[in-house]
């Protein structure tokens, strides 16, 4: 018996970063919006906890207890009192280390598998309350659709949305690691106010009514001037997606990967055929969203 999990990538159409915390971290506002590019977790009874994983750049995916999937196994494991006897296998779509979740999304993954081959029965409140103890993005990664988190991220408010909004993705030649991305942003507010994040009314009309051109004009993303100082050929990459006709260009949360708006599937498409000609990035993916969480298939 084995059950498999789709759980989708996400991208922000909206990161406002407060200073930082005394424990470090820092408040957010984070507008997500769940998209179509997905990894699906399988979990199988096995003698002991192991992962594998296969996909583009599977490689870079740590395959020990450091990976999201095996923490949520062995968090349901302990609040049950239960061995995490299972075999988590990741087929990885989701970019590695691209801003996208897609860790998160393997954690989500993993956890609601592991419920359903153990028949725990966990709540959706327990689900969501393991997700933010395993980090930010995580309980996102569950919910799907499109939601604002507070705090970390992690404390949401599911949000409607009017309509389907059409994204291409360009994934960089290199990983960003978001701790860095952010004592990026640290040491670039130093000396100035940094004011308290709040989400954007007209971005959250915006995906209310389904208005891509609206949205466009609302994006944002406090932690793109860190992630372009640490990864200046972003900008080549933002410009060229700009030039093929983008309604909206920006980094995908703490980047690498940057994201473009379009208004439509068949511009989504002109827009990525551009971006691949231009040579700025390693791949490029087109993705349309809200789409569902973590789905058991």
């Amino acid at each position: 018996m084995s059950v498999t999990v789709r759980v989708p990538a996400k991208v922000n159409v909206q990161l406002a970063v407060g200073a930082a915390r005394p424990d470090g971290f820092h408040d957010l506002a984070n507008v997500f919006l769940a998209v179509g590019l997905y990894d699906e977790v399988t979990v199988t009874p096995a003698d002991e906890l192991r992962v594998t994983c296969a996909g583009p750049d599977a490689a870079q995916v740590p395959l020990d207890r450091t990976n999201l999937a095996a923490r949520a196994a062995l968090a349901l494991a302990a609040r049950r009192g239960i061995e995490p006897r299972v075999h988590v296998h990741i087929d990885k779509d989701i970019p590695v280390a691209g801003g996208m979740a897609g860790g998160s999304a393997d954690g989500a993954g993993a956890l609601l598998a592991c419920d359903a081959l153990w028949g725990t029965a966990a709540s959706r409140a327990e689900l969501l309350d393991i997700c933010a103890e395993l980090g930010s993005d995580v309980p996102f990664s569950l919910v799907g659709g499109a939601a604002l988190g507070i705090g970390r991220g992690e404390r949401l408010t599911v949000l409607e949305t009017g309509g389907t909004f059409h994204w291409v993705f360009a994934m960089a030649e290199r990983g960003l690691s978001t701790p860095a991305v952010f004592r990026e942003f640290d040491r670039l507010a130093e000396g100035r106010d940094v004011p308290e994040p709040v989400a954007s009314q007209d971005l959250l009309d915006a995906l209310a009514k389904g208005d891509a051109d609206a949205l466009a004009a609302a994006v944002s993303n406090d932690l793109q001037p860190a992630a372009l100082s640490l990864f200046p050929e972003l900008a080549d990459t933002l410009a060229a997606g700009r030039a093929a006709g983008s309604l909206a260009a920006l980094v995908s949360g703490s980047g690498p990967t940057t994201a473009f708006l379009t208004r439509d599937a068949e511009s989504a498409q002109r827009v990525a055929r551009a971006l691949r000609d231009s040579g700025t990035c390693r791949t490029v993916r087109t993705a349309a969203g809200p789409v569902p969480g973590a789905t058991v298939r």
